[in-house]
């Protein structure tokens, strides 16, 4: 009996030392030879990777991921600008972890946060819009806007994962403090003159739900309820 205890012991701590020693999650950052900033955000299921030069807007890619039990990288691409074609796919890929560097596909990332500070860190998609004074409900399907955050930085992502087609984003580094949500902008596929700008919201969190309210980059009031995919099952 004290054999079999000793076993689980030693395999409950070995998988937890695995746990710990590949968490991923959080907000990554890289400086390409080219010149290109990458922005990595993983959240718990799902991640967005961005390159970005200046103002200008260069790609994004994204979907769903998991480490596999040979020490891999799993995903799983739901959007992608550069190639329509990898919507869909699956890829693994290696990778090494050494404290706060992440080596993956000849690229070196440093860790930006590990998810935190920022109760909002996860992949929402949105759920409810305000509109007219009435707030109408929305049942995301293969069309989704999905806000993706670390515990610094934010994406957003519209896009459709059963045609591939891409209709726009746009991110940065935010901060919540005392119901403010402010996120400063740094890339944004539509309108690159918007990089810079800061934009404030109010937003609460109610029986798990996001509430987000304010103005647009474009100065119209919005008032915007998401989701947690996680909770969503997608």
């Amino acid at each position: 009996m004290k054999t079999l205890i000793l076993g689980i012991s030693v395999f409950l701590l070995t998988a937890f030392s695995y746990q710990k020693s590949n968490n991923l999650s959080g907000g990554w950052e890289t400086k390409t030879d080219e010149g290109l900033i990458g922005q990595w955000i993983m959240a718990e299921k799902h991640f967005a990777v961005t390159f970005y030069k200046g103002n200008e807007f260069k790609y994004t890619y994204g979907g769903s991921w998991k480490l596999t039990n040979n020490n891999r990288i799993q995903i799983t691409y739901g959007f992608h600008t550069d190639d329509k074609e990898k919507v869909g796919q699956t890829e693994e890929m290696d990778y090494t972890l050494d404290g706060k560097k992440l080596e993956i596909k000849d690229l070196t990332w440093k860790r930006r946060d590990d998810n935190k500070p920022g109760e909002l860190a996860g992949a929402w998609v949105i759920t409810g819009r305000e509109r007219n004074g009435e707030m109408n409900t929305m049942t995301p399907g293969a069309r989704k806007t999905m806000k993706i955050l670390s515990g610094t930085y934010f994406q957003w992502i519209a896009y459709n994962s059963e045609t591939g087609d891409f209709m726009g984003t746009g991110g940065g580094d935010y901060t919540t403090k005392n119901g403010k949500y402010t996120e400063i902008i740094k890339f944004f596929s539509r309108d690159r003159s918007r990089v810079g700008a800061e934009l404030t919201f109010d937003y609460e969190l109610k029986d798990g739900k996001w509430h987000h309210s304010g103005k647009s980059s474009k100065g119209d009031p919005i008032y915007e309820i998401w989701s947690d995919r996680v909770d969503l099952g997608i």
